[in-house]
This record gives C-alpha cells, sequence and structure tokens, in this order.
C-alpha cells in the first residue's frame, strides 16, 4: 500500500510541477491541464502499440504538451481571452484531438503492450520485488526532472519568469517580452502534465480521453497540501514541498478509499473531498495572513 501511495504521488507530482508553473510561478490560472494530461496519455499509448521507441515517445509527449500550453498562451496574448477562457478552449479542443489520436476511441488499454515500467520489472526480476523496481523507477524519473526544473528557475530565463509572476509590469520596463513569457511558461507546465499523463498510462495500463477530468484539480490541492509542510523561497525547496505534496494528497485519497466505508464514503466521494481539501487550504492560508 505504501509503495503504491508513493508512485502514484510521484507519476502524479510531474503533473502537480506543472500547476505549480502556472499557478504559483507565473500567476496564470490554466485549465489546459485538463486536456494536456490525457493527450500525453492517448501519444503515449499509440506509440507504444505501434512498437516505438519509448524515449523517443516522451520527446514527442513533451513537444505535444508544450504545444497545447503555447496554443493557450497565443489566445489569451493575442486575442486578449481571459486565462481561465482560454484555458478553457484548448482543453475543450483537445477532447477531439485526444479521440483522434486514440483511432476515434475513448480509450486504449496497453496491458499487452511492452512499457518501461514492464522493461524495468523484467531486468530486475528476481533481484527486487516489482514493487520495488517500479518505485525506484519512478524516483529516478522524478529526481531527474526535478533537478532539471531547478536548474532551468536558475537560470535567466527561469528568474526572469518567476520576477514576472510576481509583478508584470517590472517585466516590461526591463525590455522583456511578457507574451513570450507566457508562452514559454505555460509551454512548459502542459509539457511536464503531459509527461505525467504519459507515465499515468503505462502505470494504470491505458490511455482514456476522460482521464483528464478534474486533474487541474487535485494539482492545486497538491500544491496547497505541500505549501503547509514547511516554508521557503528557494526554488528546490519549492519544488521539493509540490512533490511532497502531491504524495501526501495521494495519501489521503489511499485513506479515503479504503477507510470511507466506515463513514459510509464511496470512491465517488472523492472530488468532493478534494473540493473541501482546497477550500480547507484556502480558509487556513486566509487565517495566517490574518494573524500576521
Amino acid at each position: 500500500m505504501i509503495e503504491g501511495i508513493l508512485v502514484e504521488g510521484l507519476v502524479y507530482g510531474l503533473m502537480v510541477l506543472g500547476v505549480f508553473i502556472t499557478f504559483r510561478v507565473l500567476d496564470f490560472p490554466d485549465l489546459t491541464v485538463d486536456g494536456s494530461f490525457p493527450l500525453g496519455a492517448a501519444i503515449m499509448a499509440v506509440m507504444l502499440v505501434n512498437n516505438i521507441n519509448p524515449f523517443l515517445a516522451l520527446l514527442v509527449v513533451f513537444a505535444a504538451g508544450v504545444a497545447a500550453g503555447a496554443v493557450t498562451a497565443i489566445i489569451h496574448n493575442k486575442l486578449k481571452v481571459p486565462n481561465l477562457l482560454a484555458g478553457i478552449l484548448t482543453m475543450t479542443m483537445l477532447y477531439s484531438i485526444n479521440i483522434r489520436i486514440l483511432n476515434n476511441r475513448a480509450n486504449m488499454p496497453l496491458l499487452k503492450t511492452e512499457t518501461m515500467i514492464n522493461k524495468v520489472v523484467d531486468m530486475t526480476e528476481g533481484i527486487l520485488p516489482e514493487s520495488i523496481a517500479i518505485l525506484l523507477l519512478f524516483v529516478i524519473i522524478i529526481a531527474v526532472f526535478k533537478i532539471l526544473l531547478d536548474l532551468f528557475f536558475h537560470t535567466d530565463l527561469g528568474l526572469t519568469l518567476g520576477a514576472m509572476g510576481g509583478n508584470e509590469q517590472m517585466v516590461i520596463t526591463q525590455g522583456v517580452n511578457p507574451e513570450l513569457l507566457k508562452i514559454i511558461g505555460v509551454g512548459l507546465s502542459n509539457g511536464l502534465v503531459a509527461l505525467s499523463g504519459a507515465f499515468a498510462a503505462q502505470y494504470l495500463g491505458f490511455a482514456d480521453v476522460n482521464m483528464g477530468i478534474g486533474i487541474v484539480i487535485t494539482g492545486l490541492a497538491s500544491v496547497m497540501i505541500g505549501e503547509f509542510l514547511f516554508h521557503s523561497s528557494k526554488i528546490s525547496m519549492l519544488t521539493l514541498r509540490v512533490l511532497l505534496g502531491a504524495i501526501l494528497f495521494k495519501g489521503i485519497m489511499y485513506a479515503g478509499r479504503y477507510y470511507g466505508y466506515y463513514i459510509n464514503m464511496t470512491p465517488n466521494d472523492l472530488k468532493l473531498i478534494t473540493g473541501i481539501l482546497i477550500i480547507l487550504s484556502l480558509i487556513i492560508s486566509k487565517a495566517k495572513k490574518g494573524v500576521r
């Protein structure tokens, strides 16, 4: 059970990092996530079924996620559409695109398809238990992406992205184009989200066009839960608490599924719990600010 919570937390941790970039770094509430997550899953599933190298598939998935985020940013920039509406427009269009990618089907199973997870399990057979092998795989994957993201936010471009989220006018006075920064930031965010969807499809054993419904709320809840763990202004610590928040959120969901029957709760109530968690997080945050 513990291994399952950790693995799910890490799988969805990439998505939470993407949500963190838009909601916290850029201050750009983005609902494209609900479409780019299944986009990554759909592309990965189709490419694996067609025996395409999984590493090449990951590059394609990331590029597709970046493109989806860029579309949202361009709609927002050029048509002056509010960021939430721009994300909804892209998310809605992605639903049809995802079905097209899945060959006009709502889902695609991967149970008989060789995935990155299957390869690792086969390589470590007799050496490590399957659950531990999968956990180590995702620990390594997430560690690599976290380090790369931390390094990116220490570059001039990464620092400028962070500055724009705090004060866009200051960035403009420095002669930097905020529209380009939004395209880069929202694109990077959705690239990570798409990668999370690709790994989720391999872990769950299927890709489904509906697997992204409400995923942005999951990401936001994880970000907020992580913010209660510890305070820091260092980007390495911020990304760490985001990942810890994702794991803790999955732990709460597991507890709800396995022990919720004591209070007559069913899996159908998990979305309600997620919403309540976000509301409680907002109330506590406001209360803390009031005390200060």
